[in-house]
């Protein structure tokens, strides 16, 4: 029977992050020092966490605990993260410092960009990589392309 008003559910969008982590219920308590994360849900079955769901801001995760047999692998068993999370905030700069306070590894300290956004990049205990911004400046594609190419010049004649 389908009864839903929507083929979003509520609180969702259309695309919400999954992460693979090897333990859900490590990450979830990381994600809330680190990044003021809301737990909404951790289910298990047999011992093992099938899937856990955080609220960041207005953006819903999902996470579940590597499954070899699926060659569902999290970034600490590859050796690698696949993909990045791009965190809006307020003030980029306090919540970068409490990302690296929890215990995040900086790989780009914040500064300003040519999009428009002040920003920086974190990888998280469990190798996940999060970008931290706080959108300073609307600009057109043409002006982001300009300081685009303008910071590129000055990066080539270094």
């Amino acid at each position: 029977m389908v009864n839903a008003k929507s083929t979003i559910p509520v609180g969702l969008s259309t695309v919400t992050a999954f992460l693979t982590v090897k333990d859900v219920r490590k990450a979830v308590a990381f994600y809330k020092r680190a990044f003021n994360a809301q737990e909404i849900s951790v289910m298990e079955i047999d011992g093992r966490v099938m899937h856990g769901q955080i609220r960041i801001g207005n953006s819903a995760i999902y996470m579940g605990e590597e499954c070899a047999e699926m060659n569902k692998l999290s970034p600490e068993s590859r050796g690698f993260a696949t993909s990045s999370l791009y965190l809006y905030v307020d003030d980029v700069d306090a919540a970068f410092a409490q990302a690296v306070d929890a215990g995040c590894n900086v790989c780009m300290p914040v500064s300003d960009m040519f999009w428009g956004d002040r920003y920086g990049h974190v990888t998280d205990p469990f190798g996940q990589e999060w970008s931290i911004a706080t959108h300073k400046e609307d600009l057109s594609p043409a002006e982001i392309e300009a300081k685009f190419r303008q910071m590129s010049m000055a990066c080539s004649n270094k």
